[in-house]
């Protein structure tokens, strides 16, 4: 999650300004209020969230130390696949996240049944992707979403309407987990061949294989 700044100014005869920035890391947000206080024209510093929730500095401070050992930085990726023959689905997700500086990935799929269309195979991955968030207990972060699914991420996005039934109701799902989890998310579609690893997911799923895993990428 990044935040902005809202710093009142005040000058030596008492007139006061409010300045705002534009968002950044928290980490960085810190050291430019740090510095705005070394000035002495501060009458008062705060923080706002991607999502518009209002810190002071002490708990901004607190956030930094707390980011780190929680789940940031966090990219997901998701495909559904899709048998009309048999209404089967195989929903792929591809999760990577940064935590106490390490990236870790974890890759999971599932089988479900009863499915209408490619297009809510999609919706259906997606929702398996933020349950996974939700299980993490990931919270105020930023989320990016990567799909092949121009639909799903153009409407979740409020670029494209959503008039099918079906498909609403895992949008307001997926909305409502996002909200109570205070998620800020950007979606960032994808080409199929980009999207190999949930695609594979997603095939292995509807093959029987299923797959539940989670390492360290890399040490920061």
């Amino acid at each position: 999650m990044k935040f902005r700044l809202e710093w009142i100014y005040k000058t030596k005869n008492g007139s006061q300004l409010v300045l705002q920035s534009d968002y950044m890391r928290l980490e960085e947000a810190l050291r430019f209020a740090d510095d705005f206080e070394k000035t002495g024209r501060t009458k008062e510093i705060v923080f706002y969230d991607e999502i518009g929730t209002l810190w002071n500095k002490k708990e901004a401070a607190k956030l930094t130390k707390k980011v780190q050992e929680e789940p940031h930085d966090i990219i997901l990726y998701f495909d559904g696949g899709y048998e009309p023959h048999t209404k089967r689905a195989g929903l792929g997700v591809s999760l990577y996240y940064t935590q106490n500086n390490q990236i870790y990935r974890i890759r999971r799929n599932k089988e479900i049944t009863e499915i209408e269309n490619n297009n809510e195979a999609e919706y259906a991955a997606l929702q398996f992707g933020i349950y996974m968030l939700e299980e993490l207990g990931v919270k105020y972060q930023s989320v990016t979403l990567r799909g092949d699914s121009q639909v799903v991420l153009n409407q979740l996005a409020g670029e494209w309407p959503c008039y099918e039934k079906e498909l609403s109701q895992y949008l307001d799902r997926i909305e409502n987990v996002a909200k109570s989890l205070k998620l800020k998310y950007t979606c960032e579609p994808l080409s199929r061949k980009n999207n190999k690893e949930a695609h594979q997911l997603a095939k292995q799923a509807l093959e029987g294989v299923l797959i539940d895993s989670q390492f360290i990428v890399s040490e920061e």
